[in-house]
């Protein structure tokens, strides 16, 4: 498979994003193009290089799919930026959106003895910083998080906020108490995409159905 670039990772990445959030399989070269701000033509060159190797397969105006080996490689990437956030946020002190970003900028050149390294030194983390798992090592797949809005009462939960979200939206949600690692509770849940009631750090809060939607929850136990 040979060695793989910087920016072919966040591509596969970003392919593995794109198609388990939208329930199918592939990811459509636009798609891709907006989500990395490279243009469609750039995105197809890299596709082509992917494909030679095995990582993805492709049809032309349908979409590209990752393969098996090219899922592990994006499940792989994941799992490395989300032990370099632990890092960042844990032994550097930093917040968990700088943390996020900055995780970018080196992740890459990291060796895989210093992640390993990394993960021990952290007592081996299972999520990070925004509340999302850290896969283990040679999976293909990350179960994906459901959405707060599909709780329903007397569901428990810890809270997960996707660094992409909208920092307006974000800080509203601290000033709920509604913070990444954070758990919930649901009391009541308002029929016809009405707002939930939650207990949060001893406080009843509610939340209306679009930012509900915006973050992500691991269930910790259903309501019977």
């Amino acid at each position: 498979m040979g060695t793989i670039s910087k920016s072919e990772r966040e591509l596969l990445k970003a392919i593995y994003r794109l198609s388990q959030g939208a329930n199918q399989p592939e990811a459509h070269t636009g798609a891709l193009a907006d989500k990395l701000g490279l243009s469609p033509s750039t995105i197809t060159t890299a596709i082509k290089r992917l494909a030679d190797r095995g990582l993805v397969d492709h049809t032309p105006y349908r979409g590209v799919e990752l393969t098996e080996t090219g899922s592990r490689v994006a499940v792989a990437s994941i799992r490395r930026h989300r032990i370099v956030e632990r890092f960042l946020a844990d032994m550097l002190g930093y917040a968990w959106n700088e943390a996020d970003r900055l995780a970018a900028t080196f992740e890459h050149e990291l060796p895989q003895e210093v992640e390993d390294r990394l993960f021990v030194a952290l007592d081996r983390p299972d999520s990070c910083p925004h509340g999302f798992p850290i896969p283990a090592p040679e999976v293909a797949d990350i179960p994906p998080l459901p959405p707060l809005y599909d709780l329903e009462p007397g569901d428990v939960a810890t809270v997960a906020v996707p660094g992409s979200t909208d920092p307006e939206v974000v800080a509203f949600l601290d000033q709920l108490g509604l913070r990444p690692g954070g758990r919930v509770q649901i009391q009541e849940k308002h029929p016809f995409d009405g707002p939930l009631v939650l207990t949060i750090d001893g406080q009843t809060r509610t939340l209306g159905a679009t930012v509900a939607n915006q973050v992500f929850v691991q269930r910790e136990h259903a309501a019977t």
